[in-house]
């Protein structure tokens, strides 16, 4: 969620909602102003207003990654805009090249991804499945085309492709 706090633009990147005994409650958030980069914690009380900040969206293509750069396309315009890694936090695990997804602009300025529910991906390394192991419900590490790795269950094998949950990082279902 983005929010304007203090005249700057921040993300939500953790909150809590506490209510001690007998005082009121309030919401502890940890914010990342998008301008420059730093972290702050603020105590909102319930009196506080806070304003959403209004995004726009636009489906776009993800072209290529270079260093510390992605570049998306819009898919109407091609226009390209490029996202820091830094701006693109652990999303960077699940995009592939030419994958079309959604990017938030705030003013005209990318400042974010919107990634699909769940992507198929392809494992590439894991270890072979144990002959006669399958007494309880084992997992063991995959490494997906992407270089994220997630518990998958012995039966996966390289090459296959899984489907993975983009919010939790779960393995699902074999594709």
């Amino acid at each position: 969620m983005l929010i304007r706090h203090a005249g700057n633009l921040c993300r939500v990147l953790d909150l809590q909602h506490l209510t001690p005994g007998n005082k009121r409650g309030f919401v502890q958030c940890r914010l990342r102003n998008l301008r420059s980069g730093t972290l702050t914690d603020h105590k909102f009380r319930s009196e506080d207003d806070v304003e959403r900040a209004a995004l726009d969206s636009r489906r776009m293509q993800f072209l290529y990654a270079d260093g510390d750069g992605y570049h998306f396309m819009d898919t109407e315009s091609f226009e390209q805009v490029q996202l820091t890694s830094e701006t693109l936090g652990e999303s960077v695990s699940y995009l592939l090249p030419e994958a079309v997804i959604v990017v938030e602009l705030f003013d005209g300025e990318p400042v974010g991804i919107q990634l699909p529910l769940t992507v198929d991906l392809q494992v590439t390394e894991t270890t072979p499945a144990i002959k006669g192991a399958t007494a309880s419900a084992q997992l063991k590490p995959a490494q997906l085309e992407t270089g994220l790795v997630v518990q998958v269950p012995p039966f996966i094998a390289n090459g296959d492709r899984v489907r993975v949950n983009t919010e939790t990082g779960e393995y699902q279902s074999r594709v």
